[in-house]
């Protein structure tokens, strides 16, 4: 199970260091209002897809708490046919879904989880909540 902040699941994006601090600091400015995941990554953990109005944790490398999302889509398709204005959302700065695409994929086979055309994605849409810990105590980490 991923850890939870004051019974919020955590939201943990990229990989930790500068991209995870760079997808961070997109999300608290406003510019990145989505993210996309591996449906194998949910079952590996034991996690149910996340759901429309729950909100998350998004949570620094050290799972320290740096704001608060709240999902506003789901949507489940496979890599192959995620569609440009959701890659736009993530505000990575891609500039076709081409683009998009490659660099996805090469992100994913970096951490040990090649994706074909046929591999499901999880697209998530969020809007930020609050910055900083939004009245959740930090120290309810666990599993």
């Amino acid at each position: 199970m991923w850890p939870r902040i004051g019974g919020l699941r955590t939201l943990a994006l990229g990989t930790p260091g500068e991209l995870r601090a760079r997808l961070n600091t997109l999300v608290l400015a406003g510019v990145k209002t989505a993210t996309a995941g591996l449906v194998t990554e949910y079952a590996e953990e034991g996690e149910e897809l996340e759901h429309v109005g729950e909100r998350l944790a998004l949570v620094d490398d050290d799972d320290r708490l740096v704001g608060v999302v709240e999902i506003t889509g789901v949507e489940t398709v496979r890599f192959a046919d995620v569609g440009w204005e959701f890659a736009r959302s993530e505000g990575e700065g891609d500039r076709s879904i081409a683009e998009w695409r490659e660099g996805h994929a090469a992100y994913w086979a970096r951490v040990g989880t090649p994706v074909t055309d046929d591999s499901e994605i999880v697209c998530l849409r969020f809007r930020l909540v609050s910055a900083g810990d939004g009245g959740i105590t930090t120290g309810d980490l666990g599993t």
